[in-house]
């Protein structure tokens, strides 16, 4: 298979390989693309919770994106788990060096199993100087609720919410309704011209880990290969959901999903 595209993952490790870097890796791979890290921090976890962060030097992380970048120019870049204010700075920086508008931000803030992965500070920072430098920012309601100091019952709630964080300089969110307790899950994207809600199924199992990297990964996957913002995020969606729908049960937890499923991507969306 022809390689589509090259994308840079800027995120954690985790070491049960359901999310983070490793679901990143295996999603932008399963899709036809090429992925590229920056690993910002190494997690111990496991489907049942996380155990520590060890962090990774700003220094480092820089030097990861600008040193990789340098030689293999990404078409996407893809953003995921940032634990402080000044890994924050260094990413927003590094990223001035990087030539391509398609800067995918999912901003990670607590682990599937309730553990907080960003401090008050670096909440501020992410707000105030990376927010403005992506295409598309995918905060799940918790998140979105964390930046937006509001309450998310309801899709007019999601709506508000997402008008907020255009505030702070996103020029497209899409906001997951999947942590919602309604029978089907609305995922709504917002621009300043329009508002689009994806309606999915819900289905019903523990198993859903890592779905926002796998998400943020292969929209940002699907827009470097020159597909429109609207139709990246239904493929998106729908690559999630099938990864959902035929997860292989792993772990005690909130086990993995199952990345391998781009085949049926394909002959059902080509």
């Amino acid at each position: 298979m022809k390689l589509k595209s090259k994308i840079l993952i800027i995120a954690g490790s985790d070491s049960s390989g359901g999310a983070g870097i490793q679901a990143d890796i295996k999603t932008v791979t399963a899709l036809g693309g090429y992925a590229m890290t920056a690993i910002t921090a190494v997690t111990v976890q496991n489907t049942k919770r996380v155990v520590s962060v060890i962090p990774i030097k700003p220094i480092e992380i820089a030097k990861q994106i600008l040193f990789t970048s340098k030689d293999i120019k990404p078409n996407g870049v893809k953003i995921g788990m940032l634990h402080s204010s000044e890994v924050i700075k260094s990413v927003a920086k590094s990223l001035n060096s990087i030539k391509t508008s398609k800067i995918v931000l999912d901003p990670v803030m607590v682990a599937k199993g309730g553990a907080r992965l960003i401090n008050q500070s670096a909440i501020k920072t992410l707000k105030n100087k990376l927010i403005k430098k992506t295409y598309l920012l995918t905060p799940n309601i918790s998140e979105a609720e964390i930046l937006t100091n509001t309450k998310i019952k309801s899709t007019k709630d999601m709506i508000h919410a997402a008008n907020i964080l255009m505030q702070f300089g996103a020029r497209n969110v899409l906001l997951k309704g999947g942590h919602g307790r309604s029978k089907n899950i609305e995922d709504i994207l917002l621009n300043r011209k329009e508002v689009k809600i994806f309606k999915s199924r819900r289905i019903k199992t523990k198993n859903t880990h890592g779905t926002g990297c796998t998400l943020a990964s292969a929209i940002t996957t699907f827009l470097s290969c020159g597909k429109p913002l609207k139709k990246s995020c239904e493929l998106g969606i729908k690559y999630v959901n099938q990864a959902i729908g035929s997860n292989p049960n792993y772990g005690k937890g909130n086990g993995p999903i199952n990345h391998l499923n781009s085949i049926i991507i394909k002959k059902k969306f080509k």
